[in-house]
């Protein structure tokens, strides 16, 4: 996030795109809930689905799944043909303006209808909304980034912000929504396949060189592959081995039938986790890892919070924190990796990581602290791009609507759309072995507009088979006005019903995320309750 979590309440109108925020990120839909009523915050959703959040809502526009790009455009279509964009903003902080305007010009609120579904009037309402507002906030999640034109969709949001002049103020900002605990920290550890901690270029040859000083070992000079890539790499033969720490690509990654035959083909597995999953039943060596409350380090929240975790309990059994299991590993395979405790990690984090330079053990210990914070008497930073953007002139970049890459056809005529409920949490490693949750949530739905199900002659509760290109799966019907007609959601929580057997592999071509909020599918009633 560009800014805090804080200042949502300073915002004179939020505007949520591709996130089911009540569900997803609970705590900052408080906030937004409360900064609706509390501080007349107007709030402009734009989702497929009538989410929880609409009812909060001044506006929902109802797009069809994958059209982000067109419907952003159409936003600033409006905002630059009405005057309503920061002319000021543009001309000081900005560059390629120009490109974007010629772009954006073809996407008119009747062409966005076409493409979107949503209302020509609807959208020039919004527009206005957002635009003439004094501090607008843009927060997105998965529903913008699980796309094969997800990197567009977040360009084309910071292009909206950056025309609004919504950059670097309090109640303003781009502001992704983190999907898991820790995931921001994860990413700024360097747990993508081209850097290292604080996002440092693996290729810039000083990287190479000051992490050789730290660590005594010279570093790959280019890019690994991602998660995604790494499964047809195995089925190549490139790929002999895997390590899966904390991750459940059995249940969490699309088209899991060619996932399974990926895994059955490694020489080796070695899954940490702090459960048996879906995956580790593939392993050869299972590392059992602890919870939160069995370790100490810090965590770094969706705001870039880093904030202290300290031990409640013991590890269970002969669980071990997951620094602790790599240290020893590390040592077995002739590497002296030897930490006496976890502020030694974290102090050696804050000297090779300029963004996180003033996070040291001891400081963090009595406070939290928001990246970047380069020195010890800095005080961290709430909101990011103030006086400039990390680049220098933020760049607009003019991006075309591509369309999803599977359509609807006669033999696969609905959109399936995953996602999540709050009642579990990913892949349900966790909180499918929580009695109260299982008994407030047991099982999958797929979700059905009434309109479909009528036609289809199904009820509730009704057992269906859901069909993709890839593969098929049982779940019971859930009726609904909540979703548009022609499209279904199903949350991927559960293995009895692992929708993501159905999910298109198709990725970003930059991101290499994959497009699991379109995917073409077919109906059929097996059964009634």
């Amino acid at each position: 996030m560009t800014n805090s979590i804080a200042d949502i309440h300073e915002a004179n109108v939020i505007l949520v795109i591709g996130s089911n925020t009540t569900e997803n990120h609970p705590i900052v839909a408080l906030e937004m809930k409360r900064a609706v009523s509390d501080f007349e915050v107007k709030l402009i959703v734009i989702d497929p689905r009538e989410i929880r959040l609409t009812e909060y809502a001044d506006m929902w526009l109802s797009q069809k799944p994958g059209t982000d790009v067109a419907v952003l455009n159409g936003l600033m279509n409006v905002i630059i043909e009405e005057g309503l964009e920061d002319k000021d903003f543009i001309d000081k902080r900005t560059e390629d303006y120009k490109e974007l305007k010629k772009t954006v010009s073809k996407y008119t609120p009747e062409e966005v209808e076409n493409i979107s579904g949503i209302p020509a009037d609807s959208l020039r309402e919004a527009a206005r909304l957002f635009a003439s507002a004094e501090k607008g906030a843009i927060f997105y999640s998965m529903g913008i980034t699980q796309h094969t034109t997800g990197t567009d969709n977040v360009l084309s949001v910071a292009n909206l912000a950056m025309l609004t002049g919504n950059i670097g103020r309090p109640g303003t900002g781009v502001n992704p929504l983190r999907g898991q605990n820790n995931v921001q920290g994860a990413c700024d550890m360097g747990a993508l396949p081209g850097c290292v901690s604080g996002y440092q270029n693996i290729c810039d040859l000083g990287i190479i060189k000051k992490c050789k000083d730290v660590w005594g070992v010279k570093l790959p000079e280019k890019p690994g592959l991602v998660a995604t890539e790494m499964m047809d790499a195995v089925l190549r033969g490139e790929v002999k081995a895997m390590y899966v720490m904390g991750e459940n690509p059995m249940l969490s990654d699309p088209d899991l039938n060619h996932v399974k035959e990926a895994f059955k083909k490694l020489d080796f597995l070695v899954v940490q986790d702090v459960f048996l999953t879906e995956t580790a039943e593939f392993a050869d060596v299972v590392l059992p890892g602890v919870t939160f409350a069995e370790k100490d380090g810090t965590f770094t929240n969706t705001e870039r919070r880093v904030q202290r975790v300290r031990r409640a309990i013991a590890p269970v059994g002969n669980s071990r924190p997951d620094w602790l299991i790599i240290s020893n590993l590390a040592k077995a395979m002739g590497y002296d990796m030897n930490y006496a405790a976890v502020g030694e990690i974290t102090n050696e984090i804050a000297s090779i990581t300029p963004t996180y330079g003033g996070i040291i053990f001891e400081r963090v210990s009595e406070e939290s602290v928001q990246w970047p914070c380069p020195d010890a008497t800095h005080q961290g930073t709430p909101i990011l791009h103030t006086a400039k953007f990390t680049r220098g002139l933020g760049k607009f970049h003019a991006v075309e609507y591509k369309a999803p890459a599977e359509q609807p056809d006669k033999d696969y005529p609905f959109i399936l759309i995953t996602g999540r409920l709050l009642y579990h949490f990913h892949t349900g490693t966790m909180t499918r072995r929580s009695m109260g949750l299982n008994e407030v949530c047991k099982e999958a739905r797929v979700e059905i507009n009434f309109v479909d199900a009528k036609k289809l002659k199904i009820k509730d509760n009704d057992w269906v088979e859901l069909s993709s290109r890839r593969g098929k799966v049982k779940v019971k019907a859930r009726i609904t006005s909540h979703i548009p007609k022609g499209t279904i959601f199903v949350p991927f929580h559960f293995k009895e019903s692992p929708i993501n057997m159905l999910t298109n592999p198709a990725l970003d071509p930059v991101s290499k995320i994959p497009e699991f909020k379109v995917c073409a599918v077919r109906i059929d009633k097996v059964g009634s309750k």
